[in-house]
């Protein structure tokens, strides 16, 4: 679904997703000094936060001169960033879409190429934080995991309750690369045969029987992770938007994405790697030859994560990896 609206922050959403009372804690962006020295956004240029959030990084891109549109999936997220960044004017813009569909955006907005961009991948802080939203382990909630609660999507518990245990041991080992996904599985669809899952809280009391909690990660952590990522189809869609963004940055532009995952990470670095490399060799071939998707140089050789003082007072930061590559 895509929706460009420039006056988002005056609307008054109703229904599930309606946002509640806006706290100055609705997002921490990770990174920020970083991202704002390696992309050098200055005035005259133009932006594009893909994951917009809480208007974090935004925030921090428009302090520094620049231009920027917000696209986010998430209404809550785009209500208080459009509320946050008032002061902006007309200098920052937000789109109610998904960074996959950059393309119907700028073209929206009669924009052709863009500066720089960033992407800072995975869940924010307050849809983590927010219960109803079904993303915690921690806290009682729907089983849900949409990222966008007013599209079609299936929720997480559609996907708990119906899918095969073969199925669901794929999931859990592909996108949360977990050990036991077979016996959760099984220990799923045992415990769904005499009542489906509802709530956040009953899936992680199964996941926990099957594997009791050692240590400080809870057992639950790699199936939750698995199951988000499945709802709202993200590595699919990570793929997609890093060939976008790419086709719509001018020369010389700057383009951040910031994983949280190993999987995420490994998509990201794969793709840069790939087009910062300007010539291929084969054992077959009698000489180098010219690589055809050949578009970027890498700016980071290697991640940047966070330092200590940053963890400390973020700990969620503490995963976060940061890979800037510029446009030739």
């Amino acid at each position: 679904m895509f929706r460009l609206d420039t006056n988002i922050g005056a609307r008054n959403f109703e229904g599930k997703n309606a946002m509640s009372t806006p706290t100055p804690n609705f997002h921490v962006p990770v990174l920020r000094d970083e991202v704002i020295e390696l992309l050098k956004p200055e005035l005259g240029k133009l932006f594009v936060d893909g994951t917009l959030g809480g208007g974090g990084h935004s925030e921090a891109l428009l302090d520094a001169g620049a231009d920027v549109i917000g696209l986010d999936q998430d209404l809550d997220a785009l209500a208080f960033a459009k509320k946050r960044l008032a002061r902006f004017g007309e200098k920052f813009r937000v789109a109610h879409a998904n960074f996959a569909e950059l393309d119907r955006v700028l073209d929206e907005l009669g924009v052709a190429q863009i500066d720089g961009a960033l992407l800072d991948l995975g869940i924010s802080s307050w849809q983590l934080d927010t219960p109803e939203r079904g993303f915690s382990f921690m806290k009682e909630g729907p089983l849900d995991m949409r990222m966008n609660a007013v599209g079609t999507s299936i929720t997480a518990a559609d996907i708990v309750n119906s899918a095969s245990a073969e199925e669901l041991a794929r999931i859990f080992r592909e996108f949360g690369e977990e050990p036991a996904a077979r016996r959760i599985a099984a220990q799923i669809v045992r415990e769904r045969s005499e009542k489906p899952f509802q709530t956040t809280l009953d899936l992680a009391r199964a996941v926990e029987s099957v594997t009791p909690r050692r240590g400080k990660t809870h057992p639950a952590t790699r199936v939750f992770q698995a199951l988000r990522i499945t709802v709202n189809r993200e590595m699919d869609v990570l793929a997609q938007a890093l060939e976008r963004f790419t086709a719509r940055l001018r020369s010389g532009a700057r383009f951040g994405v910031i994983t949280f995952h190993s999987l995420e990470d490994r998509v990201v670095k794969t793709f840069f790697k790939q087009r910062s490399t300007e010539r291929l060799d084969r054992p077959e071939w009698p000489a180098p030859r010219p690589n055809p998707d050949f578009v970027f140089k890498l700016v980071t050789r290697k991640a940047v994560v966070s330092g200590t003082a940053e963890q400390t007072q973020n700990p969620r930061s503490r995963s976060a990896k940061l890979r800037v590559v510029e446009k030739i």
